[in-house]
């Protein structure tokens, strides 16, 4: 059975950690490993984690600290032993208790090295959840990239050889480094993308790159040294990159 590798990355997230390890526990499909990436959380993270290592024999954790969140995906990519791996954040939960045996029956009948899928913002008023935002991806044409498209990077989920090929998330990039290990993977050729047509993360509101106005100023730098390396920069694609976001109001 093919082995799927979820890289969690933590530090002080116990009031959102809780939620995000039900939804794997709920899971249907069985063959999962899933690896916690804590850079020495001061609050009851750490607790939750042990709570959740000793009710599992699948979980694989460590607690060290690291220069970032992407330096910790990085650890635990180098830990991972599935077959086909993803990271799912500590805020974050996935979408259905089928959604991973949904993208690996992708994987399975396409052929695919890589798929993604569609990503909802919310917020959780009273324990429910409240959809604020729908990003929906669609199928990937190889000029879109230009025209400022991306994938929501946590429904990416890949092959391990894409990373063993590519390369890791580089940590200088403390916001764009997922838009730039997009750029380089989509652009490849030789890998084959499946679209999912279906809701696969529930992101929760207040990421780090749409905290506040420094924030979304130090992205949009970023993403230019990220569209500049990959010789892909262009005035338009940081504009239109943007601008998509307006239809996930919409949808």
């Amino acid at each position: 059975m093919t082995k799927v590798s979820i890289i969690t990355v933590t530090y002080n997230s116990a009031a959102t950690l809780t939620r995000t390890l039900r939804s794997i526990e709920k899971q249907t499909y069985p063959e999962i490993e899933h690896i916690l990436i804590d850079g020495e959380s001061s609050d009851a993270t750490m607790s939750i984690i042990h709570d959740y290592t000793n009710r599992h024999n699948n979980v694989r954790f460590i607690s060290e600290k690291d220069s970032g969140i992407y330096e910790a995906i990085n650890k635990g990519i180098k830990m991972a032993t599935g077959d086909i791996i993803g990271i799912l954040n500590s805020d974050d939960t996935l979408a259905s208790n089928e959604t991973i045996a949904h993208i690996v029956k992708t994987f399975e009948e396409t052929g695919a090295d890589l798929t993604y899928g569609d990503l909802v913002y919310c917020r959780y008023i009273d324990k429910q959840l409240h959809v604020v935002r729908n990003w929906v991806s669609n199928d990937y044409d190889p000029h879109s990239l230009r025209f400022g498209w991306m994938c929501p990077h946590p429904t990416l989920y890949l092959r391990k050889h894409v990373y063993d090929e590519q390369g890791y998330y580089k940590p200088q990039y403390r916001i764009s480094a997922d838009y730039d290990f997009i750029l380089r993977v989509f652009a490849c050729k030789n890998y084959k993308k499946a679209y999912i047509p279906e809701v696969i993360i529930n992101m929760q509101l207040g990421g780090v790159s749409n905290r506040d106005l420094r924030a979304l100023l130090r992205k949009t730098k970023e993403d230019i040294h990220v569209l500049k390396e990959n010789n892909m920069f262009h005035f338009y694609t940081i504009i239109a990159k943007n601008l998509r976001k307006i239809g996930q109001f919409f949808h």
